[in-house]
């Protein structure tokens, strides 16, 4: 626990304070948002200082390094010991940092482009797909279930589809959490959310290895996964503080990207894939919209919504900004304690008590 609460601190004290630097360098250099011409309101946003998701990706990195060293230990007493680094928490960072270098590049060629255009379709689903590919094959050598999983795995194994499934989840959240970063800290605060409660999940595992399979508690240290997850909730509140209305800084892609690639491998391998159309509920109705509206007026030439995602067309009749942003993180919130209570009902209903009890 200790080790959770650690990780969370240092990741949003360096977040929280390094954020206002990365502001002032951003700015020196005029590196700022470009906004579409067609979303009403937001001029005012123009050139306002964007990629500050390097800085989500450093708090986390620092945070989840310093995670692994230790001046105590009750066994030795004070020393500096450094602690190995588990495949399950490595698979994270290597998802995390590789969409995270795919946003930065993407947001690099909008700047000096000066044009709100980065990276082609095939350019950036070429680089998912690299990033994808490495990560299953990483995933299969160190053993992870290769089973489309709920609350934990329903026993589907997948074979090479895996790979298959890999890529689109990767690729799915990753553009479902971009699609969802347009409003001042609408992704901020609904991902401190999301790995909030993956911090708890994961835990959860890490305590009841005989209910989830001690592989996945052990070998690949649930625990650690735990320590990553709460390593982004600290650094998405710290950079909340100054991505909220009205906002001083944007992640950009190198931020929405990276959320997207950490959250579709802490599914990936704590086996709770499906779970995850729930915990990230709102970026799962935000692609929906996009999909719907697209659908509609290819199909029969009209329009669902004002504007797509969702966020805009509540802009476009009326509401404040503000309001949609509370009001999205409340759904947010709704459909991760709904996903919390799945998690938890199955290990009630399922036995998990019992098999605690007798570990004990």
């Amino acid at each position: 626990m200790l080790a959770l609460l650690s990780s969370a601190a240092v990741a949003f004290g360096v977040s929280i304070l390094g954020t206002p630097y990365a502001i002032r360098f951003l700015r020196r250099r005029n590196i700022g948002q470009f906004i579409q011409e067609e979303v009403e309101g937001h001029s005012h946003k123009r050139g306002t200082p964007t990629m500050g998701g390097v800085v989500i990706v450093a708090a986390v990195l620092i945070a989840y390094s310093l995670s692994h060293v230790s001046f105590w230990s009750q066994q030795t007493g004070f020393g500096f010991n450094v602690h190995g680094f588990r495949a399950g928490g490595l698979l994270v960072a290597f998802a995390f940092v590789g969409m995270a270098l795919i946003g930065f590049v993407d947001d690099y060629r909008k700047v000096t482009r000066e044009r709100n255009l980065g990276l082609g379709k095939a350019a950036k689903f070429g680089g998912q797909l690299a990033i994808a590919g490495v990560f299953a094959w990483w995933a299969v050598e160190a053993g992870v279930a290769t089973e489309i999983g709920f609350t934990r795995s329903l026993g589907i194994n997948l074979g090479l589809a895996y790979f298959i499934w890999v890529l689109l989840m990767l690729t799915a959240t990753a553009n479902a959490v971009n699609i969802t970063d347009g409003l001042d800290g609408l992704v901020s605060g609904s991902g401190a959310l999301v790995f909030g409660a993956y911090t708890i999940i994961l835990f959860w595992i890490s305590r009841n290895d005989s209910f989830y399979g001690r592989f996945l508690a052990n070998e690949l240290s649930a625990l650690e996964l735990a320590i990553f997850a709460a390593a982004l909730f600290g650094a998405l509140l710290g950079f909340l503080w100054w991505n909220t209305a009205p906002a001083k800084i944007f992640m950009g892609d190198v931020g929405s990207q990276s959320i997207g690639g950490a959250l579709a491998a802490l599914a990936l391998i704590s086996n709770t894939d499906l779970l995850l159309l729930i915990l990230g509920g709102l970026y799962v109705v935000e692609t929906l919209t996009v999909i719907i509206q697209v659908a509609s007026f290819r199909g029969f030439g009209r329009r669902v919504f004002r504007m797509t995602p969702i966020h805009h067309h509540f802009e476009l009749i009326g509401w404040p900004e503000t309001t949609i942003i509370v009001r999205f993180w409340i759904l947010a919130a709704l459909g991760i304690a709904l996903a919390l209570g799945f998690f938890y009902g199955d290990f009630i209903t399922n036995g998990g008590i019992e098999l605690g009890r007798g570990a004990i």
